[in-house]
């Protein structure tokens, strides 16, 4: 696909153009309709049923799909292109809410019911999430890379952090019906957004949509051949293998610890469980600032600053071994919030400048991969430490982190990534 010249026509400040404004619109919406519904499926299971197996069945018939499809849906990106995959997600997650909402309004369904509608949605994210990041480079010039990521991976850190108020507020004042008509109005026009984008780049799309971007003497590969071009590729490229190992260590040593040991550090030194959510809050105002961060002042030798971002982290974490109060506490989380943010910014504009075009798809779903598939991993670290105590469970993940971070700064590519 060739976008360089809508790129070099665009106008140098991010917002200065419509079709950039309509991605960041598009895309920050997805992102406030990720965080509403996801408050709202809980809370709506947990109305069906006690609280315990079903919740936790529903959340895995989201996640499971998801994590599953994410690397065909990178495939289905590098061969339909970024804006048909992204607006086809963003129309299939109205289609199920829209389901959803007429099995609420109509009947009593059962947590089965909704177990599989959830497992659609998390299909349409396996779709979603790669087109989205593989997007914004087909439309965004190089230089601003950085700063319109800042911006939807802003919105994604402010629905994160308002996002749980706000669904459980409007559930209280309005019900469960009219709010998920709400937030299915907001995937619309989401959807209505993302689809503006497909004009723009479909010619450059349809070339190579007749025979696909790995054809090889005008047929094109199975979709594994694809898919194994594109896991190769991540492998030998030193700098992506690099990226992608530290996301994948950072998510394991991280999510799990910081809420399971949250929980537990909330509860014996922190004044008691109602403070986790103080502390987990501070995760998301360090996410907001982080991204903003980014985007304010892209890092001029961006190596070092992934070193750095990985070391914010770590010591973040190891830093909760010791808190006796709810303030440190918030504040170390806060750093983790942020260089997580700020790491991620990063990451992703480096990986959608480099990685070339044809490959875009399924090496941006490898990151998404990276970031969502172990969490099942990271909590199970967590149950094995957390009867050691949460000082152990803290200095070790927080370790582990540094430890990347030092891995990280010895490798050539990425400390001469610019």
């Amino acid at each position: 696909m060739t976008t360089e010249p809508t790129a070099r026509s665009l106008p140098r400040e991010p917002l200065g153009d419509a079709h950039l404004r309509r991605l960041i619109v598009g895309q920050g919406l997805a992102a406030v309709v990720d965080a509403l519904f996801l408050i709202w499926l809980t809370l709506f299971v947990l109305e069906l049923s006690e609280p315990g197996m079903a919740t936790g069945f529903v959340l895995v018939a989201v996640a499971l799909p998801r994590a599953v499809l994410l690397l065909p849906a990178g495939v289905l990106v590098d061969r339909m292109g970024p804006a048909r995959v992204a607006a086809g997600a963003a129309w299939l997650r109205v289609a199920v809410l829209l389901a959803l909402g007429a099995v609420v309004t109509l009947s009593s369904p059962s947590v089965t019911t909704v177990a599989l509608l959830a497992a659609l949605l998390g299909a349409a994210d396996a779709a979603y999430f790669p087109a989205a990041l593989a997007l914004l480079p087909a439309i965004v010039p190089t230089d601003k890379l950085s700063r319109v990521n800042a911006l939807v991976q802003g919105a994604e850190s402010g629905g994160d952090l308002v996002g749980p108020a706000v669904a459980a507020g409007v559930i209280a004042a309005v019900g469960f019906d009219a709010t998920l008509g709400g937030i299915t109005a907001v995937a619309a026009l989401a959807a209505v957004a993302l689809s503006t984008l497909m004009r723009l780049v479909r010619r450059g799309e349809g070339v190579e949509a007749e025979a696909g971007p790995d054809a090889l003497d005008g047929e094109r590969p199975s979709s594994a051949r694809a898919l194994g071009a594109g896991l190769r590729y991540a492998w030998q490229e030193p700098l992506v293998r690099a990226m992608l190992a530290a996301i994948a260590l950072i998510n394991i040593a991280v999510v799990g610890p910081v809420i399971v040991g949250g929980a537990v550090l909330s509860d014996q030194r922190l004044g008691g469980a109602g403070s986790l959510g103080i502390v987990l809050s501070g995760f998301g105002v360090g996410s907001l600032a982080g991204s903003l961060v980014a985007g304010w002042r892209p890092p001029a030798r961006r190596g070092w600053t992934v070193v750095g971002g990985v070391a914010a982290i770590g010591v973040g974490v190891a830093g909760l071994a010791g808190v006796t109060h709810v303030v440190t506490a918030t504040a170390l989380v806060s750093l983790v919030g942020l260089g997580s943010a700020f790491l991620g910014v990063v990451v992703v504009a480096t990986l959608q400048e480099m990685v070339p075009e044809r490959l875009r798809g399924r090496v941006l779903s490898l990151v998404v991969l990276a970031t969502v598939a172990f969490d099942p991993f990271s909590y199970v670290l967590a149950g094995v430490l957390i009867p050691y105590g949460t000082t152990t469970l803290f200095l070790v993940c927080g370790g582990a982190v540094l430890a990347c971070a030092g891995l990280v700064a010895t490798s050539p590519a990425i400390r001469s990534l610019r």
